[in-house]
């Protein structure tokens, strides 16, 4: 009989915590004009952080942020970030590079704050043909226009959407476990694109090689060159092409139809354990491999 008085009394007490905790709760909505928005702001600020070093690297370690590229107005490399008060970025250059990098000073009780706003990092560039681009970003999305061009690009991110509509002269790697790829519009000497969950899109993109891997996904190519090669592998997802060409296509999956249209004629290698088969029966022009455990391959020559 105690120990039932005993829980009965624990429950009562955890109740009167949760009464109380949603009542103060409330009380802070209604400060803001009961804006979930605003109050999410509430501790948000936008500072701006002006670059008169030079530099030809830009490194960004951002956990959680949107991250945002767009051309200076005049000349000057500006940074600018909405930050938590108490989770701001330092931005400084060493040794020829641009850093930008988190400084968390939060306590273990500000962590309890389960309604926020995601921090931003815009960032106004000149011209920077010859510099490279190198960003780590745990939550966030990241957006790179297509007025900019970089020596090389390397973005890797764990929950993250990456459109990437600017063009590197060497190779741009793009790694997300989960989350979008879109290249469009852009070129480079090769790209390395990796999905664990997610859609991997590339429109209008010229290049020397391909490589691009998936677990979970689809993966979609549009009017895509490659000189050389490109290599898809994936687990499960449809493989779809339109327009495209490589001197030698190879394309792996487990689960998952391939269809597409190529500019030129090739040697067609396919298997599917389960599923239909549709190609030209062209004997000339580079390797084209397609094998599929389960799935249909469907493939056809456009016209020019």
């Amino acid at each position: 009989m105690m120990k039932r008085r005993t829980i009965k009394m624990w429950l009562i007490i955890l109740l009167c915590f949760v009464i109380v905790g949603l009542a103060l709760f409330l009380v802070s909505v209604a400060k803001y004009d009961w804006s979930f928005k605003k109050f999410a702001q509430r501790n948000f600020m936008t500072n701006e952080y002006v670059i008169d070093d030079n530099f030809n690297k830009i490194i960004i370690f951002a956990t959680t942020a949107n991250i945002d590229f767009k051309p200076s107005t005049d000349g000057k490399c500006k940074v600018v970030c909405y930050e938590n008060k108490k989770e701001t970025h330092k931005t400084y250059v060493e040794n020829g590079e641009l850093k930008i990098k988190k400084v968390n000073k939060k306590k273990w009780y500000d962590y309890l704050d389960i309604i926020s706003a995601l921090p931003k990092i815009t960032m106004y560039l000149p011209d920077l043909s010859g510099a490279s681009l190198s960003l780590e970003v745990s939550t966030g999305n990241v957006k790179i226009p297509k007025e900019f061009s970089f020596e090389s690009i390397d973005i890797s991110g764990t929950t993250s959407d990456i459109k990437c509509f600017a063009s590197s002269t060497k190779q741009t790697k793009i790694h997300v476990t989960t989350g979008d790829i879109i290249v469009e519009n852009a070129s480079a000497e090769s790209y390395d694109l990796a999905v664990t969950t997610g859609d991997i899109k590339l429109k209008n993109v010229n290049c020397q090689n391909l490589v691009s891997t998936g677990s979970t996904g689809d993966i979609k190519m549009q009017e895509l060159i490659a000189v050389n090669k490109i290599s898809i592998t994936t687990s499960t997802g449809e493989v779809e092409f339109y327009r495209c060409d490589a001197g030698e296509i190879v394309i792996t999956t487990s689960t998952g139809d391939i269809e597409g249209s190529l500019l030129s004629s090739k040697q067609f290698i396919v298997q599917t354990n389960t599923g239909d088969i549709d190609i030209p029966s062209t004997v000339s022009g580079g390797r084209c491999e397609i094998k599929t455990k389960t799935g249909d391959i469907e493939i056809t020559i456009a016209n020019n």
